[in-house]
C-alpha cells in the first residue's frame, strides 16, 4: 500500500505511471474480502487529500474536483474486475487482467474528461473528432494523452507482473515446503546380545 501511494506522488514518476492500477487488480485477486475494498479504495482517497492539499498550498492550484469521483468509480471498477480472478489463476491471465484493467481506466477516464470537460478545456467538441482527441492528443500545450496511455499500460503490466510474480513465488515456496519429507524420528539402538532391560 505505502508503494502504491508513494507511486502517485508528484515527480516521483512520469505522468499516469502509478502502482494503482495494478493494486486495485491484484487487490480484486488476491486480498481477503474483509479488506479487499476498503483498504486499497480508502489509501486512494486518502492520497487524494494529500495531493490535493499539496496542489493547493503550495502550487496554488484548486485541484478538489467533482471529476475525481470518475476516477475512483474507474478504481472500484478494476477492482471488481479484478474479482472475475483468483491466486489460483494463472500468471499470464492475471497479467492480461491487470493490463486490460489499465487501458479500461485510461478509455473510462479519458471519455469522462471529454464528456464533462472539468478545465474547459476548447478541443473537447462533443462530435467524435472531439472524443477522439481526447484519447490521443489532449490538450495544447500539455503531454499528449497517448503519452499517458503509454505510462499507464506501461505501469499496470509492470506493477500486476510484479504483484502476481510475488504472490506466485510465495504460493510456489510454500507449496514446495509442504511436500517436503517429515524427518524421520532417530531409530533407538538395538539391544546387544544377552542385555535385558530390566
Amino acid at each position: 500500500m505505502a508503494v502504491a501511494a508513494l507511486s502517485r506522488w508528484p515527480g516521483l514518476f512520469p505522468p499516469n505511471f502509478s502502482a494503482f492500477y495494478a493494486l486495485a487488480f491484484c487487490a480484486g485477486a488476491f486480498f481477503p474480502r474483509r479488506i479487499k475494498w476498503w483498504l486499497p479504495l480508502g489509501t486512494l482517497v486518502f492520497t487524494d487529500i494529500a495531493l490535493n492539499l499539496y496542489y493547493l498550498f503550495f502550487l496554488h492550484i484548486n485541484a478538489f474536483k467533482a471529476a475525481q469521483l470518475i476516477n475512483y468509480a474507474a478504481f472500484a471498477g478494476i477492482l471488481w474486475f479484478g474479482t472475475r480472478f483468483n491466486p489460483r489463476s494463472s500468471f499470464l491471465r492475471l497479467l492480461s487482467g491487470g493490463i486490460l484493467g489499465a487501458i479500461l481506466f485510461y478509455v473510462v477516464t479519458n471519455t469522462a474528461a471529454w464528456l464533462f470537460n472539468p478545465f474547459n478545456n476548447p478541443e473537447y467538441a462533443k462530435d467524435l473528432a472531439g472524443w477522439l482527441i481526447a484519447l490521443t492528443k489532449g490538450t495544447s500545450g500539455y503531454p499528449t494523452t497517448l503519452e499517458f496511455f503509454r505510462n499507464t499500460l506501461l505501469s499496470g503490466g509492470l506493477f500486476t507482473g510484479l504483484f502476481a510474480g510475488a504472490m506466485k513465488l510465495s504460493e510456489a515456496a510454500e507449496s514446495a515446503k509442504e511436500k517436503e519429507p517429515a524427518e524421520k524420528p532417530a531409530e533407538e539402538p538395538e539391544e546387544a546380545p544377552g542385555e535385558s532391560q530390566a
